[in-house]
């Protein structure tokens, strides 16, 4: 009788010992719509498919279909700055391009605020740092959620843009190799990795690694870009920041720079307020306007 109940707890057993089952991930609208723009957080894809990048959506009234404009946020190397990140918005420059018919999407990338999970974009240490490498996860993180908005009802299959601000303009870069159908401009506000080195103003981790890494990813570059940096940028200032793009160009890819008068006490983060998105309102006109 004993033996028998042994038996019979067996399965019992078995259930409480086995691993816990993971939540399955869904992308997707995750709250209702709101102010301003009729703002939406959604849940879009990741490079670790067991977290949902968190992101906000923002889009013009009516039902489409929208052209996609994704929006890459800059980055840091610091864990504890990454982690206390908000989650970002860039409102000011979502209003720019709503107002011309655009949805707008602001992915979240790992390793970042609220979404959390393995930073994939690490570029290592100062003196050995994989510029390209990290460009090129970042690309990924963008890729991902583009391609997940697109098969939304809402959005158009084509012509979509990428705007890219610090890290998030150095992986739209590495993007610049993507189908030009599918992504018809690209434009980026002070790209680049390692700025600010040891947080200090105008000084820059193995700048001769950037320079080399812009022209890897000019080399196989199908995608017109846009380049934009304030004069006041210490991160990037503009004539390293022109260097950059001349390497880019020089690898093969399509590049129109323009340097932009300085806003606020750092440049670098222009694109984050009103002001900046005023002044560098007709150079973003006219990537809109862009062919690839």
């Amino acid at each position: 009788m004993r033996l028998f109940n042994i038996f019979a707890l067996l399965p019992l057993l078995a259930l409480l010992t086995a691993p816990p089952l993971c939540a399955q991930v869904t992308f997707a609208a995750s709250g209702e719509e709101g102010e301003p723009f009729r703002r939406q957080e959604w849940r879009v894809p990741s490079p670790d498919t067991d977290i949902a990048a968190h992101a906000l959506l923002f889009r013009p009234f009516g039902a489409g279909p929208f052209r996609l404009a994704v929006v890459a946020h800059a980055s840091t190397q610091n864990g504890l700055r990454r982690a206390q990140m908000p989650q970002p918005e860039y409102r000011a420059l979502a209003a720019f391009l709503v107002a011309r018919g655009f949805a707008v999407l602001v992915p979240e990338r790992l390793g970042h605020g609220a979404t959390g999970g393995r930073y994939v974009e690490d570029q290592g240490g100062c003196d050995e740092a994989d510029y390209a490498r990290a460009g090129r996860a970042t690309a990924e993180e963008i890729s991902l959620a583009l391609d997940h908005l697109r098969k939304q009802d809402f959005i158009r299959k084509d012509a979509a843009i990428v705007i890219g601000h610090s890290a998030g303009g150095w992986g739209a870069l590495a993007l610049a190799n993507a189908e030009p159908k599918t992504i018809s401009a690209i434009t980026v506000i002070a790209p680049g990795r390692g700025g600010h080195a040891n947080d200090e103003p105008n000084r820059i981790c193995a700048p001769h690694a950037l320079l080399a890494a812009a022209a890897e990813f000019g080399k196989a570059a199908r995608i017109p870009v846009t380049w934009l940096v304030a004069s006041n940028d210490s991160y990037f200032p503009p004539v390293f920041s022109k260097s950059l793009a001349d390497a880019f160009r020089g690898g093969g890819g399509k590049v129109d720079f323009r340097a932009l008068p300085g806003v606020g006490s750092e440049g670098h983060w222009m694109i984050e307020t009103e002001a900046g998105v005023k002044a560098a309102g007709s150079e973003l006109e006219r990537a809109l306007k862009k062919k690839p």
